[in-house]
């Protein structure tokens, strides 16, 4: 059976957190997708206010529901999870967080546990051609689809 690991705040449930979610589903087929979701307090150290876990988890769980996979979620408290010792296929990331999950199978190698295959998804590109990111859309920039929230000043009055 085929596991799948895929880790994250999965605050908003943007896009970008959909696209990487669904390849960890499409990649599992009737396998495990094992989601890490950071837990409360490891979650406090973002700038931005962060919903309560039991919220998230729900959003992600009802997202993956329309999958033909089985589903485990795990609380995440440091930045590997699970995926630190556990056996896994693949793991899915988003080039935000490519480089922990190459320390992880630096950690890995050291433990003489085999290195995790890793699947890159692209960004999902707001309008404005940068990536749609929760912070983005905590601090007012875009909405959860990528759209503006406000046009600056200069482009009405210019």
């Amino acid at each position: 059976m085929i596991r799948v690991a895929v880790g994250g705040t999965f605050e908003f449930l943007h896009p970008g957190h959909r696209k990487v979610l669904a390849r960890a589903c499409e990649i599992a087929k009737a396998g495990e997708v094992v989601i890490g979701i950071t837990s409360n307090r490891f979650a406090s150290s973002k700038s931005h206010h962060v919903a309560d876990f039991d919220v998230r988890c729900q959003q992600v769980l009802n997202f993956v529901s329309g999958f033909d996979v089985n589903v485990t979620v795990v609380q995440l408290n440091d930045a590997f999870g699970p995926a630190l010792n556990d056996c896994f296929d693949y793991i899915v990331v988003s080039p935000e967080t490519l480089s922990v999950v190459v320390e992880l199978n630096k950690k890995r190698k050291e433990r003489c546990l085999p290195e995790i295959k890793i699947i890159c998804v692209d960004y999902v590109l707001a309008h404005d051609g940068k990536p749609i990111s929760s912070s983005r859309i905590a601090n007012g920039e875009i909405d959860v689809n990528g759209m503006p929230l406000h046009t600056p000043y200069a482009e009405n009055n210019g």
